[in-house]
Protein backbone atom coordinates (compact mmCIF):
# COMPACT_ATOMS: atom_id res chain seq x y z
CA UNK A 1 0.00 0.00 0.00
CA UNK A 2 1.70 3.36 -0.97
CA UNK A 3 2.12 5.96 2.05
CA UNK A 4 -0.51 8.59 -0.08
CA UNK A 5 -3.15 5.92 -0.51
CA UNK A 6 -3.10 5.26 3.90
CA UNK A 7 -5.63 6.65 6.20
CA UNK A 8 -4.28 9.83 7.75
CA UNK A 9 -6.20 12.19 10.50
CA UNK A 10 -5.38 15.48 10.77
CA UNK A 11 -6.53 15.58 14.35
CA UNK A 12 -4.42 13.05 15.35
CA UNK A 13 -1.67 14.95 14.31
CA UNK A 14 -2.87 17.64 16.14
CA UNK A 15 -3.56 16.15 19.62
CA UNK A 16 -0.92 13.27 19.54
CA UNK A 17 1.36 15.37 21.93
CA UNK A 18 -1.42 16.42 24.25
CA UNK A 19 -2.28 13.43 24.88
CA UNK A 20 1.17 11.85 25.25
CA UNK A 21 1.86 14.01 27.92
CA UNK A 22 -1.46 12.83 29.90
CA UNK A 23 -0.25 9.28 29.09
CA UNK A 24 3.43 10.12 30.63
CA UNK A 25 1.94 11.20 33.81
CA UNK A 26 -0.93 8.45 34.09
CA UNK A 27 0.31 5.01 32.52
CA UNK A 28 2.81 2.75 34.61
CA UNK A 29 6.38 2.03 32.59
CA UNK A 30 6.30 -0.74 30.24
CA UNK A 31 2.48 -1.11 30.02
CA UNK A 32 0.94 -3.69 27.51
CA UNK A 33 -1.96 -0.91 26.13
CA UNK A 34 -4.74 -1.48 23.82
CA UNK A 35 -6.19 0.65 21.44
CA UNK A 36 -9.77 0.70 20.70
CA UNK A 37 -10.39 1.78 17.11
CA UNK A 38 -7.27 2.84 16.25
CA UNK A 39 -8.00 4.34 12.85
CA UNK A 40 -5.17 5.66 10.60
CA UNK A 41 -2.58 4.06 13.36
CA UNK A 42 -0.88 7.79 14.00
CA UNK A 43 -1.25 7.27 17.63
CA UNK A 44 -0.27 4.22 17.80
CA UNK A 45 3.23 4.78 16.21
CA UNK A 46 3.87 8.11 17.48
CA UNK A 47 3.24 7.06 21.66
CA UNK A 48 5.66 3.67 20.53
CA UNK A 49 8.25 6.49 19.82
CA UNK A 50 7.49 7.85 22.90
CA UNK A 51 6.82 5.52 25.85
CA UNK A 52 9.88 3.41 26.67
CA UNK A 53 9.06 0.00 27.19
CA UNK A 54 4.83 0.02 25.63
CA UNK A 55 3.79 -2.46 24.18
CA UNK A 56 0.85 -1.22 22.08
CA UNK A 57 -2.01 -3.53 20.97
CA UNK A 58 -3.75 -1.40 17.92
CA UNK A 59 -7.19 -2.68 16.80
CA UNK A 60 -10.01 -1.79 14.55
CA UNK A 61 -13.09 -3.00 13.11
CA UNK A 62 -12.49 -5.52 10.10
CA UNK A 63 -13.74 -3.34 7.48
CA UNK A 64 -10.75 -0.76 8.78
CA UNK A 65 -8.02 -3.09 9.68
CA UNK A 66 -6.52 -2.69 6.06
CA UNK A 67 -5.70 0.70 6.07
CA UNK A 68 -4.46 0.50 9.64
CA UNK A 69 -2.17 -2.60 8.93
CA UNK A 70 -0.87 -0.83 5.86
CA UNK A 71 0.68 2.10 8.05
CA UNK A 72 1.74 -0.40 10.61
CA UNK A 73 3.58 -1.65 8.18
CA UNK A 74 5.39 1.05 6.80
CA UNK A 75 6.12 2.79 9.72
CA UNK A 76 5.57 1.39 12.83
CA UNK A 77 8.62 -0.35 13.65
CA UNK A 78 11.03 2.95 12.83
CA UNK A 79 12.27 5.41 15.50
CA UNK A 80 10.25 3.23 18.49
CA UNK A 81 11.32 3.75 21.91
CA UNK A 82 13.64 1.43 24.02
CA UNK A 83 12.09 -1.23 24.02
CA UNK A 84 8.76 -0.49 23.01
CA UNK A 85 7.04 -2.36 20.43
CA UNK A 86 3.74 -2.01 18.28
CA UNK A 87 2.30 -4.99 17.95
CA UNK A 88 0.17 -6.68 14.60
CA UNK A 89 -3.42 -4.84 14.76
CA UNK A 90 -6.27 -7.40 15.62
CA UNK A 91 -9.83 -7.08 14.49
CA UNK A 92 -12.24 -5.87 17.46
CA UNK A 93 -16.16 -4.46 17.11
CA UNK A 94 -16.37 -3.64 20.97
CA UNK A 95 -20.23 -4.95 20.63
CA UNK A 96 -18.37 -9.03 20.67
CA UNK A 97 -17.97 -11.01 23.15
CA UNK A 98 -14.69 -12.36 22.36
CA UNK A 99 -11.91 -9.42 23.27
CA UNK A 100 -7.90 -9.43 23.29
CA UNK A 101 -7.05 -11.66 26.25
CA UNK A 102 -4.97 -9.57 27.72
CA UNK A 103 -4.25 -8.22 30.26
CA UNK A 104 -3.38 -4.72 30.13
CA UNK A 105 -2.46 -2.07 32.38
CA UNK A 106 -4.29 0.04 29.86
CA UNK A 107 -7.26 0.92 27.20
CA UNK A 108 -6.96 3.91 25.10
CA UNK A 109 -9.39 4.68 22.88
CA UNK A 110 -9.48 8.36 20.85
CA UNK A 111 -12.27 9.88 19.20
CA UNK A 112 -14.37 6.79 19.06
CA UNK A 113 -17.32 7.41 21.36
CA UNK A 114 -19.07 9.78 19.69
CA UNK A 115 -18.96 7.81 16.64
CA UNK A 116 -20.16 4.34 17.82
CA UNK A 117 -23.78 3.45 18.41
CA UNK A 118 -24.88 4.91 21.51
CA UNK A 119 -25.52 0.76 22.35
CA UNK A 120 -22.07 0.22 22.11
CA UNK A 121 -20.74 2.49 24.45
CA UNK A 122 -21.85 -0.11 27.53
CA UNK A 123 -20.12 -2.48 25.56
CA UNK A 124 -17.05 -0.56 25.01
CA UNK A 125 -16.82 -0.52 29.20
CA UNK A 126 -17.28 -4.01 29.84
CA UNK A 127 -15.00 -5.00 27.59
CA UNK A 128 -12.37 -3.14 29.00
CA UNK A 129 -13.49 -3.60 32.32
CA UNK A 130 -13.02 -7.40 31.78
CA UNK A 131 -9.31 -7.53 30.44
CA UNK A 132 -7.42 -4.90 32.79
CA UNK A 133 -5.79 -5.72 35.17
CA UNK A 134 -6.26 -4.41 38.80
CA UNK A 135 -5.51 -0.85 39.14
CA UNK A 136 -5.36 -0.68 35.04
CA UNK A 137 -6.61 2.31 33.44
CA UNK A 138 -9.10 3.19 30.93
CA UNK A 139 -8.64 6.56 28.84
CA UNK A 140 -11.07 8.36 26.79
CA UNK A 141 -10.22 11.03 24.35
CA UNK A 142 -12.61 12.79 23.11
CA UNK A 143 -15.74 15.49 23.19
CA UNK A 144 -18.20 15.44 25.96
CA UNK A 145 -21.16 16.92 27.30
CA UNK A 146 -22.41 17.29 31.17
CA UNK A 147 -25.63 17.06 31.58
CA UNK A 148 -27.47 19.30 28.68
CA UNK A 149 -24.53 21.10 28.53
CA UNK A 150 -21.58 21.27 25.75
CA UNK A 151 -18.54 22.55 26.58
CA UNK A 152 -18.30 24.74 23.72
CA UNK A 153 -20.59 25.88 21.12
CA UNK A 154 -18.77 24.21 18.31
CA UNK A 155 -19.27 20.85 20.48
CA UNK A 156 -22.76 21.37 20.22
CA UNK A 157 -22.53 22.21 16.45
CA UNK A 158 -20.53 19.33 16.03
CA UNK A 159 -23.22 16.97 18.61
CA UNK A 160 -26.28 17.85 16.04
CA UNK A 161 -24.07 17.11 12.64
CA UNK A 162 -23.11 13.73 14.10
CA UNK A 163 -27.39 12.99 15.02
CA UNK A 164 -28.39 14.33 11.55
CA UNK A 165 -26.26 11.91 10.21
CA UNK A 166 -27.17 8.94 12.33
CA UNK A 167 -29.51 9.02 15.43
CA UNK A 168 -27.46 6.78 17.25
CA UNK A 169 -23.93 9.01 16.74
CA UNK A 170 -23.53 11.76 19.38
CA UNK A 171 -21.35 13.22 21.79
CA UNK A 172 -21.64 11.83 24.74
CA UNK A 173 -22.22 12.33 28.55
CA UNK A 174 -19.58 12.24 30.90
CA UNK A 175 -21.25 12.38 33.98
CA UNK A 176 -23.38 9.33 32.53
CA UNK A 177 -20.19 7.55 31.60
CA UNK A 178 -18.78 7.94 35.17
CA UNK A 179 -22.06 5.88 36.86
CA UNK A 180 -22.10 3.08 34.20
CA UNK A 181 -18.21 2.84 34.62
CA UNK A 182 -18.40 2.74 38.18
CA UNK A 183 -21.09 -0.12 38.12
CA UNK A 184 -18.13 -1.98 36.47
CA UNK A 185 -15.42 -1.30 38.83
CA UNK A 186 -13.89 1.64 36.87
CA UNK A 187 -13.80 4.63 38.96
CA UNK A 188 -12.87 8.24 37.27
CA UNK A 189 -9.41 9.16 38.64
CA UNK A 190 -9.29 12.39 36.29
CA UNK A 191 -11.18 14.87 33.74
CA UNK A 192 -8.45 16.73 32.10
CA UNK A 193 -9.15 19.52 29.91
CA UNK A 194 -7.21 18.79 26.17
CA UNK A 195 -7.08 21.12 23.12
CA UNK A 196 -9.81 21.85 20.94
CA UNK A 197 -12.53 21.59 23.89
CA UNK A 198 -11.87 17.78 24.19
CA UNK A 199 -11.85 15.93 27.69
CA UNK A 200 -9.59 13.04 28.50
CA UNK A 201 -11.15 10.57 31.06
CA UNK A 202 -9.06 8.10 32.84
CA UNK A 203 -10.54 5.81 35.13
CA UNK A 204 -8.99 3.14 37.08
CA UNK A 205 -10.15 -0.50 37.60
CA UNK A 206 -10.71 -1.15 41.41
CA UNK A 207 -11.06 -4.95 42.58
CA UNK A 208 -14.63 -4.77 42.71
CA UNK A 209 -15.20 -4.17 38.96
CA UNK A 210 -16.50 -7.73 37.60
CA UNK A 211 -16.63 -6.33 33.87
CA UNK A 212 -19.60 -8.18 32.99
Amino acid sequence: MLPDSLPFSPACLRNQDPILTLLRRWMPPAARVLEVGSGSGQHAIHMARHLPGVCWQPSERSESLAGLAGRLALEGQAGLAPGARVAPPLVLDVTEAQWPAGPFEAVFTANTLHIMPAAAVPHLLAGSARVLTVDGLLLIYGPFRYGDEHTAASNGAFDAQLRQLDPAMGVRDAETLQVEAARLGLHLQADAAMPANNRLLVFQKCNEGRGE
